[in-house]
C-alpha cells in the first residue's frame, strides 16, 4: 500500500513541554488510520501537524519533517493555506458557520476564486451527497445551518471540508459530541469515504477505532507506543498489555 503522508523523526514542543518524541509513522491512501490513547498523551496534536494547524498556537516549535506530496510541509517556502486545501479537517464540535447551508458548503470554493453560480452548484450537491446529507437538505439550502440537528451539522461540516476535494481528511473526535445514532451514521459514512479520501481520525473510543479503522496508533506521553494493522493490535494477544493500558484509562 503506497503511503500518502509520512512523518520523519517528528517533534513537537508547547514551550518547555515536549508533546511529540520521535514520531516516525506512514500513512496510507484510502484507509483510515484511527489515533488512540489517553487525553493528552500527543494524538490531536499529532493530527494538527499533518496540516499545520498547530502554526497558529504560540511557543510552538516543530522539528523532523511531515512529507506529503514529496515534500516536507514545513519547508520554508510552503503555504500552509495550499496545504490545508489538500489537507481537510473536521473538529470535534459541530461548527457551521452562521450563514446558510449553501453558503456553508460554498465558502470555501469562493474564497479559492470559484465564482460561476453553475460550479458552485455542481460542488454544494457533490460534496452534500459525500456526505450523505443531500436528501436530507436539498430543500432546505437557503435555510441557516444552525437549523439542522447536531449529526447534520456534524456531516455539513464534512461536506464544507470536501468541498476542495482534499486527499486527506482529519477528524478530531468528530463524533464525540454526538448521540449513538448520529455516531454510526458518521462511522458509516467515513468507509464511504475512504474510497475517495484518506481518514485520520481521533478518537477515545477504542470500539470505535476496532470496528472502522485499518491502522491504529497508540499514543503514550507523546510517544508513538504501537503502530499497526487494526486487526492486528485488537486481536493479537501480543498486544494485550497494551489493551489492557488503553482499557483501564479510556475504555
Amino acid at each position: 500500500m503506497m503511503a500518502i503522508i509520512q512523518t520523519k523523526k517528528l517533534n513537537l514542543h508547547y514551550g518547555d513541554n515536549h508533546a511529540l518524541i520521535d514520531i516516525d509513522m506512514r500513512i496510507n491512501k484510502h484507509e483510515i488510520t484511527a489515533l488512540i490513547g489517553p487525553s493528552g498523551c500527543g494524538k490531536s496534536t499529532f493530527l494538527r501537524t499533518l496540516n499545520r494547524m498547530n502554526d497558529i498556537i504560540r511557543d510552538v516549535k516543530i522539528g523532523g519533517e511531515v512529507v506529503f506530496d514529496g515534500v516536507n510541509i514545513y519547508d520554508t517556502d510552503i503555504d500552509p493555506m495550499s496545504i490545508r486545501k489538500k489537507i481537510g479537517m473536521v473538529f470535534q464540535k459541530p461548527n457551521p458557520f452562521p450563514m446558510s447551508v449553501y453558503d456553508n458548503v460554498a465558502y470555501a470554493p469562493r474564497y479559492h476564486k470559484v465564482k460561476r453560480r453553475i460550479l458552485l452548484d455542481e460542488i454544494v450537491e457533490r460534496s452534500l451527497r459525500q456526505a450523505a446529507l443531500w436528501d436530507e437538505v436539498k430543500d432546505r439550502l437557503k435555510k441557516s445551518a444552525l437549523s439542522l440537528s447536531g449529526g447534520q451539522q456534524q456531516r455539513l461540516c464534512i461536506a464544507r471540508a470536501i468541498a476542495l476535494e482534499p486527499e486527506i481528511l482529519l477528524m478530531d473526535e468528530a463524533t464525540s459530541a454526538l448521540d449513538p445514532i448520529s455516531t454510526f451514521k458518521i462511522e458509516d459514512l467515513m468507509r464511504e469515504l475512504k474510497k475517495t479520501y484518506t481518514v485520520v481520525m481521533v478518537t477515545h473510543n477504542m470500539q470505535q477505532a476496532a470496528r472502522i479503522s485499518d491502522k491504529t496508533a497508540f499514543f503514550l506521553l507523546g510517544d508513538l507506543v504501537e503502530f499497526n494493522d487494526t486487526e492486528q493490535i485488537f486481536r493479537s494477544p501480543a498486544h494485550k498489555k497494551t489493551l489492557e493500558y488503553v482499557s483501564g484509562h479510556f475504555g
